[in-house]
């Protein structure tokens, strides 16, 4: 099996330890050149060779089940393994252009401090896990850094919890299957739609929902760096609500549902509003990338397509943000 999030690693984690299971906690803590995943990506290997989460393309999680089986790292405190260091290293385990990645592989033995970075994750809140290089103690702190990971000669440091946020405005067909996608980006979700007939019919679990009217919700959100705005109720009355507070906020996406036509109706709107041009220009509508799509689930994908672009583009702005190479 190869589950890829935070809560979904930690949560079978958990679920093996507590059926008494000894597991193997294996994160990404550098990368050289191309490879798959970033510094922080997590896996979680179980004694009896399961695995969830992935740390590479497939042969390093390979090689580590291996190692596993042949119980290489039952005794000892955390151990840093390097892979792709030479060519031939690069070829047995077949990371991609030569590129190489170090891990930080822990043996768990108690569910209990896993348990409270899953509890925290599901609050929708954000918490440190520090891990001792010397001497294998770990302990749970504030989250006080950007990044995902810091990392020294002493000590791993791995923040968990939403730092992207999302705000989708209308609870239609579409904000439910653009929400879902979104999770499993590792958003936390936020659905406004203030209309009580809506509102009846919104079921996804994970995302929280507002009632309020849009101008109170959007300024309780409070848009900022690691946040994106979708306007998707199709009614102007709300979707320029958030519209009008989303473009003058520091939000990196802000993105709205309509044909051109229908967006250069909503920026003369939005301009008589006082937006200035350059404000108007941030307005990316129609929203999502152009693959194409017509249906409900063919505009999520090209809108997650565009959140994924876009963050991808903020991160390399932000200071201590991470990003994949390759």
């Amino acid at each position: 099996m190869d589950r890829g999030t935070d809560d979904e690693v930690l949560g079978d984690a958990v679920r093996w330890l507590r059926g008494g299971a000894r597991v193997f906690l294996v994160t990404v803590t550098r990368t050289w050149g191309s490879s798959p995943r970033r510094p922080g990506a997590l896996m979680a290997i179980h004694a009896d060779g399961r695995f969830t989460g992935s740390v590479s393309g497939g042969c390093v999680e390979d090689e580590l089940v291996q190692r596993v089986l042949k119980g290489e790292f039952d005794a000892g405190g955390p151990r840093r393994l390097v892979f792709g260091v030479t060519r031939e290293a690069t070829a047995s385990v077949g990371l991609p252009c030569g590129g190489r990645l170090e891990v930080l592989l822990e043996c768990i033995e108690s569910p209990a401090q896993l348990a409270s970075v899953l509890r925290t994750i599901e609050a929708r809140q954000r918490i440190a896990r520090r891990v001792c290089l010397n001497t294998g103690e770990t302990s749970l702190h504030a989250a006080t850094i950007d990044s995902d990971l810091s990392i020294d000669d002493n000590n791993l440091v791995r923040v968990f919890g939403p730092r992207w946020r999302l705000l989708i405005i209308g609870a239609g067909e579409l904000s439910r299957r653009v929400a879902q996608l979104a999770m499993t980006l590792d958003y936390a979700v936020t659905l406004c739609d203030p209309r009580p007939e809506y509102a009846a019919g919104w079921h996804v679990d994970g995302t929280e929902f507002a009632a309020s009217p849009v101008a109170q919700t959007i300024a309780r959100f409070g848009p900022d760096a690691r946040s994106a705005v979708l306007a998707l109720s199709h009614t102007p009355a709300l979707d320029d609500a958030a519209l009008l507070a989303a473009l003058q906020s520091d939000a990196f996406y802000v993105g709205a549902l309509g044909s051109t036509s229908n967006q250069r109706t909503r920026r003369e709107r939005l301009r008589r509003s006082g937006l200035s041009a350059a404000q108007l220009e941030r307005l990316q509508g129609p929203v999502g990338l152009d693959i194409g799509s017509r249906t409900p689930a063919e505009i999520a994908v090209a809108v997650a397509a565009a959140l994924v672009l876009e963050r991808q583009r903020q991160a390399q702005r932000l200071p201590g943000v991470q990003t994949a190479h390759g």
